[in-house]
C-alpha cells in the first residue's frame, strides 16, 4: 500500500473516533454552519432572501460537481 493511501486511511480512522466520542454532533459543528450562514449573509448585503438564495447556489453547485466526479469515476472503470 502506498504512503498516500495509508496516509488517508489513518486520517479515516481519526475522524470516525472523534466522531464516534462526539456525544452532541450538532453543537460540534454549530461554529462551522453560523460562519457560513454569515458568509452568505454578508455576501447578500444582509438581505436574508438573497442569502438563501446564494445558500442554494453553493449546494447546488456541489452537487453537480459531486455528479460529475461520480461520472468520470464511473466512466473510466
Amino acid at each position: 500500500m502506498s504512503d498516500s493511501k495509508d496516509r488517508r486511511l489513518v486520517a479515516s480512522l481519526a475522524a470516525h473516533t472523534s466522531w464516534a466520542n462526539t456525544p452532541n454532533r450538532t453543537a460540534r459543528t454549530a461554529p462551522a454552519r453560523a460562519a457560513l450562514d454569515a458568509k452568505f449573509m454578508a455576501e447578500a448585503g444582509g438581505d436574508p432572501l438573497r442569502a438563501a438564495s446564494l445558500r442554494q447556489a453553493h449546494y447546488k453547485r456541489l452537487a453537480l460537481k459531486s455528479a460529475q466526479a461520480r461520472r468520470r469515476t464511473r466512466d473510466s472503470a
